[in-house]
């Protein structure tokens, strides 16, 4: 699998498996504390999702900034993973040397300098970003550029 497919699957897909997000977005009765769905009347709104436990909103997109919270929380290291693609790759338990960044950014068509890691680092970030809010991921709007 390639690393932006390991990351997206890892975030966005933690359970492995349609049937296994499936169970866990669907609300139990064994679950006192998840929201029942109501029926709207024709004028009303509907009744705003609640992430259950695995971030998943009940119209099936995934909160990526709730997923990665939870993770960090459970890290024993200070992970900076909004700001860094090294700290987030780490979270992930995913390699996060220079190697497989530059492979990173070849899977992304980066165009710039390579050798340039820094710069490389903030693309690849942005573009990790990008591509968990195209695959369906609820980005927060002060990770979006």
């Amino acid at each position: 699998m390639s690393l932006i497919g390991s990351i997206v699957s890892k975030i966005l897909h933690p359970f492995g498996s349609s049937e296994a997000q499936a169970a866990e977005a669907t609300p139990s009765s064994s679950k006192p504390s998840e929201v029942q769905a109501q029926p709207s009347s024709g004028g009303g709104s509907a009744p705003a999702s609640t992430p259950t436990s695995g971030g998943a909103t009940s119209g099936g997109s995934v909160d990526v900034e709730a997923v990665l919270n939870d993770l960090a929380a459970k890290n024993p290291q200070k992970l900076n993973w909004r700001t860094s693609i090294v700290d987030l790759m780490k979270l992930l338990d995913l390699d996060s040397s220079l190697h497989a960044r530059q492979q990173l950014a070849d899977e992304l068509h980066y165009s710039g300098d390579k050798n340039d890691s820094a710069s490389m680092n903030v693309w690849l970030h942005k573009q990790v970003i990008k591509k968990l809010e195209e695959n369906g991921g609820k980005v927060p709007a002060d990770l979006k550029d």
